[in-house]
């Protein structure tokens, strides 16, 4: 292989993204919650923001005697940044400038101390109600193994144990696993005895190596179809899972109605014990945008901005920049934290009107979803809102990311009402969900005992002008967690050798 240098000219076009439109498209695609965090961050790091907001204490100001905080100066929008600079030493001289210049210094923004008061005590409260932390499944066990006179090698053993279940309470793998490499017999006897002492505790079921132990160690002698139950769980669970009650009936010698009743009884057993002690953290959705009727029967959508701090630019930096008090060092590092919050505040606003249109597009071509249901909610690609509203469809992906809306039908991610669709038979656009509805109506309503296959299911879908494939029935069935027609099927209504749809005896 050569190696040699080389000059040579080559044009290439490429696309390079100024700061401003990046911190743009960061903050349009920031949900409501991000957005009041980076706000707080953003003021925290920028001195010359302040937010503008009215003390209920005191009277509404004038709007003459107020500069508006929200449009910046043209001097200002031509301010040029210099980012090579370390002016540490400046952001300390800017801390003090509010005790050199106090007659500058702008009060108005500052919180009353009633203000001050009632911030605490929400604060109080809500740290007040917060769930305290449930106990664990590790926690209740050892609880109960506090009641039990237990030699302290047998203690040591079972708790050992007790850590060492999963989150649905079973014991992975042999308990002989848990014991050192030169345990003795006695050791492992002590281990074998401590499972069983901890499988007797509550929730039953605990300490399990697997369903079918976990299910045979909840069965009680009182209960019904105890004997039956036993051999179900011992032998067949498979069977019960793929809905094969004949082969059960022949191989058990119970009729087909017995089965039925043991199985009902096996569904009231918890397959996974220690669930219940796992501390599931639900997310609490805050809405981006709400949508309320207007008189003449529309729809309008509004932003959830109203716990959005309104940002401006503090005068005091201002008059201070133009006071021509402050040394070359501060007045530009003024300058450039003028400008970075100019960018913000202008991002903002941006945000605010950008997603306000598209929200609005969306509403405006799902009406029907609005006023008469989810079954009538339409085909939309993002191509389409784009076009509507003349932005990007990247932009209009980013607005709608991690965005919620409350509508009088709920509460929907943005990302909800987009989807592709069909055409029925009379060329009408039918949206994927209409059709998941509809596949979901046609098996409430059919005949358990002769439930459709999926074959059928496309040709009952065909009956409502819908044509699809047989394996898009198959995918939305599965999706929606719809057994196949086997295992749908009532083994009671046609135990008696009745006849399927195609003429043959089942």
């Amino acid at each position: 292989m050569r190696l040699s240098f080389s000059q040579d000219l080559k044009q290439v076009q490429k696309q390079v993204l100024a700061p401003r439109m990046i911190q743009s498209m960061e903050i349009l695609q920031l949900p409501i919650m991000a957005l009041q965090e980076r706000i707080e961050q953003e003021i925290q790091e920028n001195p010359v923001l302040d937010i503008q907001e009215r003390d209920p204490d005191l009277p509404d100001e004038p709007e003459q005697e107020r500069e508006d905080p929200d449009v910046p100066t043209e001097e200002e929008r031509e301010l040029v940044v210099d980012e090579t600079k370390d002016n540490t030493e400046d952001f300390e001289r800017l801390l003090e400038m509010g005790e050199q210049f106090p007659e500058h210094f702008d009060e108005g923004s500052r919180p009353s101390r009633n203000r001050i008061d009632e911030e605490s005590d929400r604060k109080h409260d809500a740290m007040a109600n917060l769930v305290s932390r449930p106990p664990s499944l590790q926690d209740y066990l050892r609880d109960q193994l506090s009641y039990f006179d237990l030699a302290p090698e047998l203690r040591a053993m079972a708790e050992r144990i007790i850590y060492s279940l999963d989150s649905n309470g079973y014991l992975p793998g042999r308990v002989e696993d848990l014991l050192d490499a030169n345990a003795t017999e006695e050791d492992v006897a002590r281990a074998r005895e401590a499972l069983r002492l901890i499988q007797t505790l509550d929730p039953p079921g605990v300490g399990a190596h697997d369903l079918r132990e976990c299910l045979l160690l909840q069965l009680r002698p009182h209960m019904p179809h105890y004997e039956l139950l036993q051999t179900l769980i011992s032998n067949h669970l498979e069977d019960i899972e793929h809905n094969r009650l004949p082969l059960i009936q022949r191989r058990t010698g119970h009729s087909i109605e017995e089965i039925q009743a043991a199985i009902e009884q096996l569904r009231k057993l918890n397959p996974k014990p220690g669930a219940a002690f796992t501390d599931a953290h639900v997310p609490t959705v805050t809405p981006d945008v709400f949508v309320e009727p207007t008189e003449d029967g529309r729809w309008r959508v509004r932003l959830e901005d109203g716990n959005t701090p309104q940002l401006y630019i503090s005068p005091y930096y201002r008059q201070l920049l133009a006071s021509g008090r402050a040394k070359a060092e501060e007045k530009e590092y003024i300058k450039r934290k003028i400008n970075a919050a100019q960018w913000l505040i202008e991002s903002i606003e941006q945000r605010r009107n950008t997603l306000t249109r598209v929200a609005q597009a969306i509403v405006d071509h799902q009406a029907d979803f609005l006023n008469k249901g989810p079954e009538y909610i339409e085909p939309l690609k993002m191509q389409q809102i784009a076009d509507k509203v003349g932005v990007h469809v990247t932009t209009v992906s980013r607005a709608v990311d991690d965005k919620w809306i409350q509508t009088p039908r709920g509460i929907f991610p943005l990302k909800r009402f987009f989807g592709g669709g069909t055409v029925t038979s009379s060329g009408e656009e039918v949206a994927w969900d209409t059709v998941r509805l509809k596949l979901q109506e046609i098996i409430d309503k059919e005949d358990k005992a002769r439930p459709y296959s999926d074959d059928e299911l496309v040709k009952e879908l065909a009956k409502h002008g819908i044509n699809v494939a047989r394996r898009t029935v198959t995918k939305y069935r599965k999706a929606m967690n719809i057994p196949s027609s086997r295992q749908r099927r009532d083994w009671t209504a046609s135990s008696g050798g009745s006849h399927s749809k195609n003429g043959r005896k089942t």
